[in-house]
């Protein structure tokens, strides 16, 4: 397939200034040309030719930690205490999830991305086969990795099982799929388990996905079984000997900091599910100034409650403001660069996507601007960050393939997915009691 968006203003969140009314050509998955007008390769017939007059186009957004299916609990269990939460609500349903659930959730989930601009997701949850299938059938990407609770009877098994999914789908979907292991947190996964995850990991060649230091809960019941933080428990098991990447990091010290400076981990800011959850807030300036990656992430719908995440670009840089009591900290392009490029290196996935650059993969949104509440237009990046929505994003291209185009979505039966999901979420409640 090949692609042509003519006459478009281009954010290509790489630090170098945004280019206006140019073009981006697309050919087969990738982009071979941006830049001004007349950029494309001379002969260059595209198959496709949008015009971009009025539009933004940017990277896809890269949603770094969400929980997908779990958009069935959209709503369910709100107003609680994280545990509490997770006892009393989300786990007990859960355990009626079957593998076809899974799947309508997820593609209620890449549904709604879809329509709010986001074209990668790092997901952790169960079923993973019937995540992939979702996003081999709605054309995203992601990374995807099984929860795995090492405290449960099952924890081997499941580790076992994770390392025949990596083996499975790792590259799958023309490369779209990546797989990390995904131990849940420390405080379900004793440091024997992380060891074996470790080890599993080193012998796949994957990542770790695991949610670390979410809350002053965890913090404490950690220094009283092990005497030190999350951070530095994770430290001793060699896990942060391979790349990781840390959802929340909510509650650190300066000494946790240092120790995911110096391996390198990737952390995931998720502000609104750590707001609503009275989590606490991140120490993201102090993250980033310590030389960190920081991507962004929504968590899952049960605890945000959707998948917005032009909502999480904006909770982002307002809640550093508030904390610092400096309205200069986390502007506005740095907020983006967390939603885009940050995202992708978080991921591990760089070199293919985060930016629009020639040879990178064509995951391209296309932003329409004319609208009210982005008039009148000062600064592109600012109105992204600070005025614009979900909702605005027009038409949405991920691996040189158009997703949705001028609002609408090409590869999903929207009312199916909704209606699917809304019979499958109202049977599971009912099941529950």
């Amino acid at each position: 397939m090949s692609i042509l968006v003519r006459d478009v203003d281009i954010l290509q969140v790489n630090g170098t200034p945004m280019i206006r009314s140019g073009e981006i050509a697309v050919e087969n998955n990738q982009i071979t040309a941006v830049g001004p007008a007349g950029c494309a390769p001379k002969g260059f017939k595209p198959q496709i030719e949008i015009n971009g007059k009025g539009l933004v186009a940017t990277p896809g957004l890269i949603n770094c930690h969400t929980h997908a299916a779990m958009s069935l609990f959209r709503g369910y269990a709100d107003d609680l205490p994280l545990m509490e939460w997770l006892n009393n609500k989300i786990w007990p349903i859960e355990e009626k999830l079957t593998e076809e659930d899974i799947y309508w959730g997820t593609m209620l989930a890449c549904l709604e991305m879809i329509r709010s601009g986001t074209t990668t997701f790092a997901d952790m949850y169960f079923h993973m086969n019937q995540v992939a299938r979702a996003v081999g059938d709605a054309g995203m990407r992601a990374s995807l990795c099984r929860g795995l609770i090492g405290v449960a009877p099952n924890g081997e098994e499941a580790l076992t099982w994770s390392h025949g999914f990596a083996r499975e789908f790792h590259g799958s979907a023309n490369g779209r799929i990546t797989v990390m292991l995904g131990p849940h947190a420390p405080y379900t996964c004793p440091p024997d388990y992380l060891r074996l995850v470790r080890d599993a990991a080193v012998e796949l060649g994957v990542g770790v996905h695991i949610h670390l230091a979410e809350t002053r809960s965890e913090i404490t019941q950690t220094a009283e079984e092990h005497g030190c933080t999350p951070v530095q428990l994770v430290e001793q098991t060699g896990l942060f000997e391979i790349p990781v990447l840390a959802a929340h990091c909510v509650h650190l010290s300066d000494e946790d900091i240092s120790i995911l400076t110096r391996y390198g981990v990737r952390v995931v800011h998720n502000p609104q599910s750590n707001m609503k959850l009275g989590s606490g807030t991140a120490p993201v300036v102090k993250l980033l100034a310590a030389g960190i990656t920081v991507g962004l992430g929504t968590d899952g719908v049960a605890s945000n409650n959707d998948l917005d995440m032009v909502e999480e670009m904006r909770s982002a840089a307002f809640l550093q403001k508030v904390t610092h009591e400096d309205p200069t900290v986390l502007p506005a392009e740095q907020a983006l660069s967390m939603a885009t490029v940050n995202g992708a290196r978080a991921l591990g996935l760089e070199d293919g996507i985060g930016t629009l650059e020639v040879g990178k993969k064509a995951d391209i949104v296309l932003w329409d601007m004319h609208k009210p509440h982005l008039h009148p237009m000062y600064d592109v990046a600012a109105h992204l960050v600070y005025s614009a929505h979900g909702s605005d994003a027009r038409t949405v291209i991920v691996d040189g393939r158009v997703l949705m185009r001028d609002y609408e979505v090409l590869v999903l039966d929207e009312e199916a997915v909704m209606a699917e999901s809304e019979r499958r979420a109202r049977r599971l409640v009912a099941e529950v009691g």
